[in-house]
């Protein structure tokens, strides 16, 4: 069945934008570009006349890529709930960070928006953990809920 996460899907609005957010700030690495259009791909996503550009991103270790999509037909949406971390359906992806105070400042210097500041989650939320967490939420350039997150021992 299923072995891992191949990757997770970002619609943007400008390819570019998100590209340098994610390398620049983030030191994820482009591994691949394609532009998608024709039949193959209308009939996986049930549109019809697609032309879109994607960029795939891989994180400093390896691990779950990134395929970051913009669409330039049909044009693409935006919600403005979807970056309320209340909102149903897929709500962020967390990056496991080893100091996210140096992380948090690296980003507020770029001018990252954060939803709130750093905390560490308390000891009695998961009684059987052996680590302590930290994390915070911020947003990238469409929206989308990021986490930081960092784990020490205990």
């Amino acid at each position: 069945m299923i072995q891992s996460i191949d990757h997770i899907n970002l619609v943007v609005k400008d390819l570019a934008t998100t590209v340098r957010f994610y390398t620049e700030l983030l030191d994820f690495r482009v591994t691949n570009r394609a532009t998608l259009q024709g039949d193959w791909i209308d009939s996986i996503t049930g549109l019809s006349g697609i032309h879109a550009d994607v960029v795939f991103l891989e994180p400093p270790q390896c691990g779950t890529r990134l395929e970051i999509l913009q669409y330039h037909n049909p044009p693409s949406h935006s919600l403005p709930d979807n970056s309320r971390p209340n909102t149903g359906g897929l709500r962020h992806i967390a990056f496991l960070v080893n100091d996210i105070a140096a992380t948090t400042e690296k980003l507020r210097n770029a001018g990252v928006q954060f939803l709130g500041t750093p905390a560490e989650v308390p000891a009695g939320i998961l009684p059987q953990s052996t680590v302590r967490k930290s994390l915070c939420y911020f947003l990238d350039p469409d929206g989308v809920i990021l986490e930081l997150a960092e784990y020490r021992s205990v």
